[in-house]
């Protein structure tokens, strides 16, 4: 009985060594464009994009950063091979292209663990992944399985729009054609846009959607608050406002913010819509930025994007 015990086990770890379908596939997390083969253990993670142990011990965190990102890094390690403070930058090969990571022992509180940090070259982009393991389980997750982790890594240039959305903590039901849809923050915040970080955004009409932390401490406070959010919009300078008043959207107390100013690399003049709607603990924020000519063609669609944004269930 011993023997054909035996022979089963060949046989099956026959047919899964020649049968491409039984190897492992890499796993994209929900909203990122960089995905890999987690290790035995870890699953999607709940509050951030990439993955965990169910104790919530190994953290797998998955990031986009700014297409330099991965030039710096492979500049500074050609330029410093030896690294800094005793960290050694090493190189590996990934299906994505050429990666550089980096290995520290750390603390996390009280408990001592490692920390690992690897870059790639993305399409219009660089994916980033971090991982950290606590002491308890080094001989788990040790260097060389984090490394064969990191070699799996794959990037795909496009996360499905509906994907993106759907990780947000709202419905947006109208997209009003706009071509491309970015996560900012996720969960909390994307960009709807004509145009892409290739050409950038500010060239053509795009739309900020998130939620703010923070919301009016009362209803006499909303104009001073909504004037307040407006001057924090990114990339714009030598803003101008020119009406703030208070709406209704969806029948809840909002205010509406319109701006004047310059955008983007190229100074684009540009007019800005801003939408706050008022919630107990936060606030719905909509922006939308059309290069001044577009205006008029642009709004319909800024305004219904906003007219289509829900609460989820």
């Amino acid at each position: 009985m011993t023997l054909i015990r035996r022979l089963f086990a060949a046989a099956l770890l026959m047919i899964a060594a020649t049968n491409p379908a039984s190897a492992a596939d890499p796993v994209f997390p929900p909203g990122a464009r960089v995905g890999l083969v987690p290790l035995v253990g870890l699953n999607r993670a709940k509050s951030f994009i990439g993955f965990e142990t169910e104790d919530k011990g190994v953290k797998v965190v998955i990031a986009d950063l700014p297409a330099e990102a991965y030039n710096e890094v492979s500049n500074a390690f050609k330029g410093n091979p030896s690294g800094v403070s005793g960290i050694k930058p090493e190189s590996i090969e990934t299906a994505a292209g050429l990666g550089y990571y980096t290995v520290e022992t750390a603390k996390d509180g009280a408990i001592n663990v490692r920390r690992y940090s690897m870059m790639v070259p993305g399409i219009g982009f660089s994916g980033y992944v971090a991982v950290q393991v606590p002491e308890n389980v080094w001989k788990i997750y040790s260097d060389d399985a984090v490394r064969q982790m990191f070699a799996s890594a794959v990037v795909r240039k496009e996360v499905p729009a509906d994907e993106q959305l759907a990780l947000l903590s709202f419905k947006v039901s109208e997209r009003s054609e706009f071509k491309n849809v970015r996560t900012l923050a996720p969960g909390a915040a994307i960009v709807l846009a004509d145009g892409d970080e290739t050409t950038g955004f500010e060239v053509a009409p795009f739309m900020i959607i998130g939620i703010i932390g923070q919301t009016a401490a009362t209803p006499d406070d909303r104009g001073r608050f909504a004037r307040q959010i407006a001057s924090t919009i990114p990339g714009v300078r030598e803003g101008r406002i020119t009406m703030s008043e208070p709406v209704r959207i969806d029948g809840q107390p909002g205010y509406e913010t319109r701006i004047e100013a310059t955008s983007g690399k190229d100074n684009t003049p540009v007019t800005i819509v801003q939408w706050l709607r008022f919630g107990s603990q936060t606030a719905l924020r909509i922006v939308g930025s059309s290069p001044r000519e577009e205006w008029t063609k642009a709004f319909p669609r800024f305004r219904a994007v906003r007219d289509g944004i829900q609460p989820r269930g």
